[in-house]
């Protein structure tokens, strides 16, 4: 494993921590770090509701960073309160292709032992552009 993704599994790992916000809603028991081309880090934790609304933690790592007017993704890794790493949903995985073309490469953490490019992991996408 490579010191990125050590570090950025580092950086998910302060943050996974599950916490009971409400009777209806709980956070944190997932915690998402990227690191972008720049080499910045933004991390993000999920937000379950129990009506069905909620976000996952890569998209709050996601709105962090576009905050920071960034949007190319070099690493993404999510890590559970429970010490899993868990791969992205695939809501999430068309969030990062969509809001920079380039993060068709991006590599993305999808276990402990296995790191794959994103459109690896969206191998029927659509074409927007001919």
């Amino acid at each position: 494993m490579n010191e990125d993704f050590k570090k950025l599994i580092e950086e998910a790992k302060k943050i996974a921590i599950k916490k009971k916000l409400s009777e209806y809603a709980s956070c944190g028991h997932v915690g998402c770090a990227l690191m972008t081309a720049k080499g910045n880090i933004y991390t993000g934790i999920c937000l379950d509701l129990n009506c069905g609304l909620g976000k996952c933690a890569e998209y709050a790592a996601i709105a962090e960073m576009i905050k920071h007017d960034e949007s190319e993704i070099k690493r993404i890794v999510s890590y559970s309160a429970k010490g899993v790493i868990y791969a992205p949903c695939g809501s999430c995985r068309e969030l990062i292709r969509m809001v920079d073309d380039k993060n068709l490469e991006t590599e993305v953490m999808v276990r402990e032992d296995k790191v794959c490019k994103l459109k690896e992991l969206l191998p029927e996408m659509y074409i927007t552009k001919q």
